[in-house]
């Protein structure tokens, strides 16, 4: 399995602990605006390619190593159990907010590192402006063609996002507790490893081959 796979299946599990204790609504909203957000985001690069990194000066490996260390502090977070309750649902003078309300504080907060880098990261990106390469001589149908596709995506993420409420019924307040603390572990080593992908990519010979890419897979990494 790639990184990149693992990155999406991960951000389920995720998303289903961030929203511990939400209501159906406010979980269903938040998880739309945090597609629609991963749709604009990734539909920018397919258009415009690697400009907004080139505008900036950053290079695909810098952002990897970058994000990796977003990773690292929130499994961390997670493994000495404070996720729970930076995440807990946020209430207003006492009473819960409204659905709408909830959902733009809960995408302030889950937007980095969740939606990026761990949903679109540098693969994704590098995905998307080779592809969005590959489709340019077919003109408008190749370009709707690839929205087209990211919006697919999209779609699928709002799906799997609605039936997290099913994750946290199951397992209740101990079982999620116990998830966290795992994925969060989870998570560090995973953040390390995008760190150890990222410097070996920027320089030469710093980092075993086997150590960067320690089960090669056909369908790369993210």
């Amino acid at each position: 399995m790639s990184l990149t796979e693992l990155s999406v299946n991960f951000f389920v599990a995720l998303f289903a602990a961030a929203t511990t204790g939400a209501t159906t609504a406010g979980r269903r909203v938040l998880a739309i605006y945090i597609s629609l957000f991963s749709f604009v985001f990734l539909a920018f690069f397919f258009v415009s390619g690697l400009t907004l990194l080139k505008f900036f000066g950053i290079s695909l490996p810098a952002f990897r190593i970058a994000g990796g260390v977003l990773l690292f502090l929130l499994g961390l977070d997670m493994a000495r159990g404070d996720f729970a309750d930076a995440l807990a649902a946020p209430k207003g003078d006492g009473e819960p907010l409204s659905t709408r309300v909830y959902a733009s504080q809960g995408f302030a907060r889950l937007v980095v590192p969740f939606a990026v880098p761990l949903l679109i990261g540098p693969g994704a990106i590098s995905t998307a402006v080779i592809y969005a390469s590959e489709t340019r001589r077919f003109g408008f149908a190749g370009l709707s063609a690839g929205l087209g596709a990211i919006a697919a995506v999209s779609l699928t993420i709002v799906i799997s996002f609605w039936l997290t409420g099913l994750i946290s019924r199951a397992l209740g307040r101990i079982g999620m507790t116990i998830v966290i603390r795992v994925l969060g572990l989870i998570l560090c080593a995973m953040a390390v490893q995008i760190i150890i992908i990222g410097v070996a990519a920027s320089t030469h010979g710093l980092i075993r081959h086997d150590t960067a890419a320690p089960y090669p897979s056909t369908s790369g990494d993210n």
